[in-house]
């Protein structure tokens, strides 16, 4: 029997209608090569203010995961929000699935609404997007803050047991769950704190997953596959824009000391705050502490928008 209510899909529309309210309108763009990317993008652009990206991990759709710290952001920037492929109402027919082809995506549509240089914060995978963003588009990237992403992971590391789980295809089913087990066991995993899951309804987290995690579920998994696939330190490239690196002190998703790796493989160019008594899904444990983090390495050294009045004084 079809279900009458949806808890997911109903918090998902009021996330629709919060960012209308907070002034973005859906887009969507045809690549033109089989890939079309939705993107939430500002519905009237401030010249004055500079361009932020936000890019999202794997889980729910970028709605679910940037809410809460848009309406800090928007003051300051012009805020772009894509859905990654298969993510959202973002896909692709073609075969690549490495976090490279994701991230030349995402810069097709940021040229689409002539963004010409931007900032870019990268979440999990997305971190991964973002990094590869700015090593593609050097001169079209200004600062970077990645989040808890295993950039520097390596293939190895999988073999030497750094992480909880192991084998790829076993992880890709935790990250990618299709029962309300594997999804307990993914928030295990993503927090530090968890009130007894137990308290948990079944019905809940299957709701959840009916409208999160069954569209495209070969192709999320082949996303995850793609990670490690042959992944070296030494191929990876150093980028030279300022960076932020921020990292739950406990993350059992990617351990801090990806983190340290990705300092020491970027020098002086980086700095890496860890973020204490909190998991992988820190901003989510500790949204005060992520946006004091954010607004200093992104706003403090920014000047102040224009207002609308001086805008039209200086045309």
């Amino acid at each position: 029997m079809s279900r009458c209510f949806s808890f997911t899909e109903a918090k998902n529309w009021c996330l629709k209608s919060c960012f209308k309210r907070l002034g973005f309108r859906s887009s969507v763009t045809d690549l033109q090569d089989g890939s079309v990317m939705h993107c939430w993008v500002p519905k009237t652009r401030n010249d004055s203010k500079p361009d932020l990206v936000l890019i999202h991990g794997l889980g729910a759709n970028a709605l679910w995961q940037w809410t809460n710290i848009i309406p800090h952001m928007m003051h300051y920037f012009n805020v772009y929000v894509p859905d990654l492929l298969f993510f959202g109402d973002s896909f692709t027919t073609r075969p690549e699935r490495s976090e490279s082809f994701q991230a030349e995506c995402v810069m097709r549509v940021m040229e689409a609404h002539s963004v010409k240089k931007l900032s870019l914060v990268g979440l999990s995978y997305g971190g991964f997007v973002g990094y590869s963003m700015a090593a593609q588009f050097k001169e079209k990237i200004g600062k970077v803050v990645i989040c808890c992403s295993g950039v520097c992971l390596e293939e190895q590391d999988l073999r030497d047991g750094m992480f909880k789980v192991s084998d790829l295809e076993e992880a890709s089913k935790i990250l990618v769950p299709q029962s309300p087990e594997k999804l307990k066991e993914l928030m295990r995993y993503t927090f530090f704190k968890l009130p007894p899951l137990s308290l948990v309804p079944s019905c809940l987290l299957s709701d959840y997953i009916d409208a999160m995690c069954t569209e495209y579920l070969e192709e999320k998994r082949e996303l995850v596959r793609a990670i490690p696939k042959d992944r070296k330190i030494s191929n990876i490239d150093k980028i030279t824009q300022p960076t932020l690196i921020l990292w739950g002190e406990h993350d059992q998703i990617f351990p801090l000391e990806l983190g340290r790796r990705l300092k020491s493989h970027l020098g002086d160019n980086a700095q890496l705050i860890v973020i204490k008594k909190a998991g992988h899904a820190f901003i989510y444990e500790k949204p005060k502490e992520f946006y004091k983090h954010l607004k200093s390495f992104l706003l403090d050294t920014q000047p102040p928008p224009l207002p609308p009045s001086s805008q039209s004084a200086n045309a």
